[in-house]
């Protein structure tokens, strides 16, 4: 049987200033939305759930594993790209560095990880997972940015945060398949997981 690789971005979470950004938590909304696909078979046939160490990756990944009976892997190395030189910043702020990260992938803005190296780290986690994992489909849970990255790197795009999932609060996924790897489509609302059509739209 075709196996199919996916990666998803964690949904909505709780923001809270005073908290560390990697300790956040999804709100209502983002364990809702987790719940409502837990409680589908869209994913029949993963064998296998990877996940970033960050909460709320683990809390998106965790009940999906959960419903699918599979094994939860947890990996550090697959975190969003390193912003604790500013951590939280008001949303006007962040969107205006964010630019900057994807618009300069070579280069530090205010202390953060470079859009280069988080490409190649999120980059090389993927490439160990489907090396360990040769049967079965493979989900993978993180987060938008490093999600962005590895899209870009697959669909052999340069960084450019246009194929960044976009407003909305995440929960967006895209598929890629062996031997190629390239996506069959560019980020979806996981809602759309089981129902969206596979023309390569990437």
């Amino acid at each position: 049987m075709p196996r199919t690789f996916r990666y998803l971005s964690h949904p909505q979470v709780e923001i809270n200033p005073a908290q560390s950004i990697q300790s956040w938590s999804l709100n209502s909304v983002g364990r809702r939305r987790v719940a409502r696909l837990a409680a589908t078979n869209a994913l029949q046939g993963t064998t296998i759930v990877v996940s970033s160490a960050e909460t709320k990756a683990i809390e998106t990944a965790q009940p999906l594993a959960d419903a699918l009976g599979c094994p939860l892997d947890i990996r550090e190395q697959m975190h969003e790209n390193d912003r604790s030189s500013t951590g939280f910043l008001p949303p006007d702020e962040f969107e205006t560095v964010a630019d900057r990260f994807f618009a300069h992938p070579d280069h530090s803005v205010r202390g953060w990880e470079t859009a280069r190296a988080a490409q190649s780290r999120i980059v090389e986690q993927i490439r160990i997972g489907l090396q360990q994992y040769t049967s079965g489909d493979v989900l993978f849970v993180g987060h938008g940015g490093v999600g962005t990255l590895l899209f870009c790197h697959l669909s052999g795009h340069p960084i450019d945060r246009r194929f960044d999932q976009g407003p909305g609060g995440g929960g967006c996924y895209f598929e890629f398949r062996p031997p190629e790897l390239r996506p069959t489509f560019g980020w979806r609302p996981m809602e759309e997981l089981g129902t969206a059509d596979r023309d390569a739209t990437a």
